[in-house]
């Protein structure tokens, strides 16, 4: 599984080229946390709108909540927020996941992996030192979510229906089960990535290697 960190988000204010077989993940924080969603939109909109050299196009949301713009032609996309921190995965002609959580958040309890997730990831979760579990689980989240969102199905599509690997030390290693109707696990590809000590997510996608390339977003 690829990992990126900090230094490969490259600073950059304007858009580059995006091959075919390209992704272009964006990191870009907001000013104000509460306007966090309302400024991941507005980035949206501005990216989205150079990538496709227009200015007029509507965003809309699938039945799950998955945004899409049909009438800039093959460009996909997707994005999470987390706090002030935003990510965006762009690319042409292939569907996307991308999800981040922030590390201080409290979501982990042994109830909601026993409940959620498949016996073996809880089993990995409980084995790991407390002090570890927490960021264990949100890593292992993020995993879920990107490929969730990248089905298109959310959490409706059930987050024990696929099942990923995990090392002694709780670090995600790669898909190793998933529900038929989403393709095989072995065509699912996962770039993990940190931001700090703050901030981990994942982007998913279900089709041939891409290369990805990051950025930071500085108007």
């Amino acid at each position: 599984m690829d990992v990126l960190s900090d230094s490969d988000f490259v600073p950059r204010g304007d858009v580059p080229t995006l091959a075919d077989a390209e992704i272009h993940l964006w990191h870009a924080q907001s000013a104000d946390a509460h306007g966090t969603r309302a400024h991941a939109r507005a980035l949206l909109r501005e990216l989205l709108g150079a990538y496709a050299g227009r200015a007029e196009f509507e965003i809309g949301n699938g039945t799950h909540g998955k945004p899409f713009a049909h009438s800039i032609g093959d460009i996909e996309f997707n994005l999470s927020h987390a706090g002030d921190d935003i990510v965006i995965a762009i690319a042409r002609g292939q569907a996307l996941g991308v999800d981040i959580e922030r590390l201080h958040r409290r979501a982990m309890s042994p109830e909601i992996a026993r409940r959620f997730f498949c016996a073996s990831e809880a089993d990995a979760l409980a084995s790991l030192p407390e002090s570890r579990r927490q960021a264990a689980f949100l890593r292992l989240w993020t995993h879920k979510e990107a490929v969730l969102k990248a089905i298109g199905g959310g959490l409706s599509f059930g987050l024990a229906r696929l099942e990923f690997a995990l090392d002694a030390n709780g670090d995600v290693h790669g898909l190793r089960d998933i529900a038929g109707e989403a393709g095989a696990a072995v065509d699912w590809r996962l770039h993990r990535f940190a931001i700090g000590e703050r901030l981990v997510g994942c982007l998913a996608w279900h089709g041939a290697p891409h290369r990805v390339r990051a950025f930071a977003w500085t108007p």
